[in-house]
Parts: structure tokens; sequence; C-alpha cells
């Protein structure tokens, strides 16, 4: 039975390490992935917020066309394209759409659809779509998504995401223990 999976795009199907150099060199930093301990950049360089979401906005497109798949994410990915709905719901904003969609192509990854909502609030795109499990690297997001729609929430681990998670949000190390995660999961709903 084909189930429809929503599937956060940047730390889930992308590196969470995506990021890194690209803060080193603009801010002259030395950090790696382990050096990240929450989900906002903007307390690790010491420029202003206004500064700061300049660069973001000039170097979203070029991040985001080089962003490296997480490892393991691309096989598992299309193991499932043919037998379930590929849900693709992410906080970048909608003028990406055409580089995200490129981005897919060039990284031979299908989708059934890519919805960029500009935001980190995700529940509304997850309900309009009727999905019946979620994928995602932001620890409220995945909580939130979980106790709003009542579905099972694959959390994937990363230094930023630590704080506690309910039973409902499932924490995986990679997309090899995600994939396992789903079997079971298919086998018993």
């Amino acid at each position: 039975m084909k189930r429809r999976f929503g599937i956060d795009i940047d730390g889930t199907v992308t590196s969470p390490a995506t990021f890194v150099p690209y803060l080193n060199e603009a801010f002259d930093l030395q950090l790696n992935l382990d050096d990240i301990k929450q989900y906002d950049f903007l307390p690790l360089v010491s420029v202003s917020e206004q500064a700061f979401a300049a660069w973001f906005k000039k170097m979203e497109p070029v991040i985001y066309s080089k962003s490296p798949l997480a490892p393991g994410a691309k096989e598992i990915l299309k193991s499932w394209e043919k037998e379930h709905e590929l849900y693709f719901i992410s906080a970048r904003s909608t003028h990406l759409l055409g580089l995200t969609q490129d981005w897919f192509s060039a990284n031979d990854l299908s989708y059934h659809h890519i919805h960029l909502i500009g935001s980190h609030d995700k529940i509304q795109a997850a309900r309009d779509y009727r999905v019946e499990i979620f994928f995602e690297d932001k620890h409220d997001n995945a909580v939130n998504l979980h106790e709003e729609l009542n579905i099972p929430v694959i959390l994937f681990d990363t230094p930023y995401n630590q704080e506690p998670i309910p039973d409902g949000v499932i924490r995986v190390n990679n997309w090899q223990e995600a994939n396992n995660w789903v079997r079971n999961w298919l086998k018993n709903s």
C-alpha cells in the first residue's frame, strides 16, 4: 500500500554540515558540525542580525545549489520513490523552487511534490498533503508535527537537536536506520 511521506530537505536529505564551510569562510571561523549546538547560526557569528540576514539571502542560492546529499539518502529515497509518495516540505523560500527542482534533477532524485513554505511551520502543509510520516532534523518541528498530527516523525540526530523527544518522535543516526524503522512501521500498520 502506497504511503505518503513528508520529508524536509535541508539537514535531512542534504548533509547537516552543508553550511559549515560557508560560515567558516564568510565569518573567519573554524567550526565543524559538532560545534553547532543550536539550529540558529546567528550566535556563532559576530555580526548583526541584519548583516547575517543579508549574507544568508545572498548565499542561499549558492549553498542550496551545491548542497551535498546526506550519506545514504539517495539510495533510500530511490528505493521509496516507486512504492510511496514523496512530498518534500521545506522552510526554503518559494523563490527557490526552480533551483530546488534543478538540485533534485542534478542529484537524480524523484519527487511527487516539492512545497517550499518560507517558514519553519510545516504543520499546515503536512496536514494539507495528508502525510503519514515525516522526516526532519529540526527538533521543535519534529515534536510539533508529531503532537499536532499524531504521526511518527523520524528525527535525524545532529548536535543541534539534542533536546528530549516524546514517544512518536524517533531519533535515528542515518538514512539506513530510518529505512529500517520505516520497514517495521509498514509491516505493523
